[in-house]
């Protein structure tokens, strides 16, 4: 069984599939265009890879966001946080939008004649990896006689747990507070594992149930085999807090802030028929 579980969004384990054209078109069917997970040394080669296997893990392990966008499922998942869309507004997926303590990936909009009435914010997170997962990629390629392992690479890749979920508490906290002081929620979008290692190691005592009125959300998604063996995302928890919440995971104190107008202002520039979401 090959350690990458999937690449440019194909399971590896399942049959029949043309791998030679799929590395050659490098396409990312999540974002609909070239896979932009790139070699450093080689920025014209793609690398791929959505789904790693490691450790004692028996399913797939996400090391790219993007995979998170798989039918679009996380953000159909939000719209109950939209409390004042109503029928008729039009429905907008705007990416990467600045608030104070950094920029969020998606916000998905609520419109009306063309002026946002409501917003909800969406960060996707997963896993962060250690070394390279170049060499079991390119093994893999060779078991499909596609490509040669690169003997001349030894390193192996490992999962960057702490890094990643301190880095994202800390960026929530910055960022909840804002949203927290304009009544809109913000949606962490994670994978099971990081949620449970969330829990493991830090204060998550507290978070145990969801009310649609706390400002953040945590949604964790499951990867779910299909008889195909290719894999399903699919919800698994959901939790929520408010700043105060994220501030106890961390052991600090929170403080609000308020940037309405800004945000509003750039998610109305941004606003066109390729941000339109679509059922």
């Amino acid at each position: 069984m090959s350690q990458i579980v999937e690449l440019f969004g194909i399971s590896t384990a399942k049959t029949g599939e043309d791998w030679e054209h799929i590395v050659r078109q490098q396409h990312c069917p999540y974002l609909d265009k070239t896979c932009i997970k790139v070699r450093k040394s080689q920025p014209e080669i793609s690398i791929g890879t959505c789904s790693v296997l490691y450790g004692r893990a028996k399913r797939p392990i996400l090391i790219c966001p993007f995979r998170l966008l798989e039918r679009s499922q996380v953000f159909t998942d939000c719209l109950h946080l939209l409390s004042t869309h109503e029928p008729g507004n039009e429905l907008h997926i705007v990416p990467e939008v600045s608030v104070p303590g950094g920029s969020v990936d998606y916000f998905l909009v609520s419109v009306r004649e063309g002026k946002v009435m409501d917003f909800a914010g969406i960060e996707l997170q997963t896993l962060d990896t250690t070394g390279t997962v170049w060499p079991a990629r390119q093994k893999f390629l060779e078991q499909v006689n596609v490509a040669k392992a690169d003997g001349a690479v030894r390193k192996t890749y490992g999962m960057n747990w702490k890094m990643t979920a301190k880095t994202i508490l800390i960026q929530l906290h910055h960022k909840i507070q804002t949203f927290e002081a304009l009544n809109k929620r913000l949606v962490l979008v994670i994978q099971d594992f990081l949620l449970d290692y969330l829990r493991e190691q830090f204060r998550f005592s507290h978070l145990k149930n969801v009310r649609q009125g706390d400002p953040m959300q945590l949604h964790s998604y499951r990867m779910a085999k299909q008889p195909n063996n290719s894999y399903k995302l699919e919800l698994a928890d959901r939790i929520s807090t408010d700043s105060k919440g994220i501030a106890e995971c961390l052991g600090l104190q929170a403080e609000a802030k308020v940037e309405l107008e800004k945000i509003i202002e750039q998610l109305e520039s941004k606003l066109s028929e390729q941000t339109r979401f679509e059922f």
